[in-house]
């Protein structure tokens, strides 16, 4: 079953902040943030990467431009609806603020953009979340300056539009979704990703890695329906500039994933890391992801009881980065049939070398991506989280309201083709 447009879309939009790339592009903040017009600047970031003083240094410098900085260890790891209020509550205590400077992995940032869209808009943070968890409304109003200095490679919400959550009381993790939530600026520095642990770099890593790999298999632009000019959307399916960024994230991939997480010293592989994270977030964050990613947000959502390596301790904790990765071998192997040729040339990209001309040629990309996670390190499929039989359908259950996801799939997507995917995937080490 594929997609049937009655009258198939023509036009494909791209957005993206401006970008400074590089080792000492964070010691320029103070100056980026001055040319904004911003006079008070919230800085905000998390207790773990408060202690790498990552972030005061990057308070010093907008200080040393003659503007006043503030900063918060607001943000928490994997980010809740509660968390979130808390966070706009206490920027809000300490304001006004005519800027906000976020400086830590994706959950920084998407704190960031939470308090600067209840700061400007605001509202009840259930107005914003997607529908039909949330109410799903849009900003009224251009949201202040937000420059985004991540220390993480993989989540790109440097690029995105997109602010995750989990809500707590649902048991669910969703997302905010607007064009307005985009940083204005992205300051993507290597060094600040120096002290990431291995086992932070393995799943935020395989975030990066199927960032490029779903932007890339998405369903083509062409397939959805024709929408008016108020109708369109930041993820418009793929498209020829997402390809070229999706393209040549998994090209850094091949050459720098394993040994960044082996050697978090090597700091050529830790710069491709970063700057193959920048361009799947620049691609994506127009395309779209789909079948991963939707998976992802129970699979986070519903742990009870997994502490993984490199993250702080307390309470339980499934990174999002792995939990994308624990279902994507099946569900790529289940999107193959959409568009054979971009499965494989995807491998050849992951594994240069790879034998795509034996066996089943759906096996080849299930088969780079179960290779890359064994030697990264990443648990033994969703059982290694703590998932069993009698979890699939709460899960599937959760992955079908992730209807913005899903709709970008390269082919619709039943309950009974999410229960397969996920049933398949409680072991994914089975086949090497």
């Amino acid at each position: 079953m594929t997609w049937t447009p009655s009258t198939p879309e023509t036009v494909f939009t791209y957005g993206a902040p401006a970008l400074k790339f590089g080792p000492g592009a964070a010691d320029e903040v103070g100056h980026d943030v001055a040319s904004l017009g911003a006079r008070r600047v919230l800085v905000v970031t998390d207790p773990g990467v408060l202690a790498t003083s990552a972030p005061e240094r990057v308070a010093e410098g907008i200080r040393a431009a003659g503007l006043e900085a503030v900063v918060h260890d607001s943000a928490r790891v994997e980010p809740t609806d509660a968390a979130l209020v808390a966070a706009a509550e206490r920027a809000r205590a300490d304001g006004p603020f005519d800027a906000y400077v976020a400086v830590g992995g994706g959950s920084a940032i998407d704190t960031a953009k939470a308090v600067d869209l209840l700061l400007t808009d605001g509202g009840d943070l259930m107005d914003y979340v997607n529908a039909p968890i949330g109410a799903g409304r849009a900003p009224s109003r251009p949201l202040a300056p937000l420059v985004a200095v991540p220390t993480t490679t993989g989540t790109g919400a440097e690029s995105t539009t997109i602010c995750v959550l989990d809500v707590l009381s649902l048991r669910v993790k969703t997302g905010i979704s607007h064009v307005r939530l985009r940083p204005v600026l992205a300051v993507v520095d290597p060094r600040l990703t120096t002290t990431q642990p291995a086992g932070v770099t393995a799943s935020a890593g395989m975030d990066i890695l199927c960032h490029a790999l779903e932007s890339w298999t998405a369903r083509p632009y062409t397939s959805f329906e024709r929408k008016t000019p108020g109708e369109r959307v930041p993820y418009c399916g793929a498209n020829p500039i997402s390809d070229l960024w999706a393209q040549r994230a998994m090209s850094l991939l091949a050459t720098s994933f394993r040994a960044a997480v082996h050697d978090g010293d090597d700091e050529a592989a830790r710069g491709e890391m970063a700057l193959a994270a920048t361009f799947a977030g620049l691609g994506f964050g127009n395309a779209g992801v789909h079948v991963p990613h939707a998976n992802a947000y129970p699979v986070a959502g519903r742990v009870r009881d997994h502490h993984p390596a490199g993250y702080p301790s307390g309470e339980p904790l499934v990174p999002h980065g792995t939990a994308v990765a624990l279902t994507a071998p099946e569900s790529f192997r289940w999107t193959f049939e959409a568009d054979p040729a971009r499965h494989l040339e995807a491998a050849r990209l992951l594994e240069p070398g790879v034998d795509t001309a034996s066996g089943d040629p759906a096996d080849v990309l299930p088969g780079v991506l179960r290779r890359l996670m064994h030697d990264i390190g990443l648990p033994d499929g969703l059982a290694g989280v703590g998932y069993g039989e009698a979890d699939v359908d709460a899960l599937v259950e959760g992955a079908m309201k992730q209807q913005r996801l899903l709709a970008t799939s390269p082919r619709p997507v039943s309950e009974d083709d999410l229960a397969g995917i996920i049933g398949r995937s409680l072991h994914t080490y089975d086949a090497l």
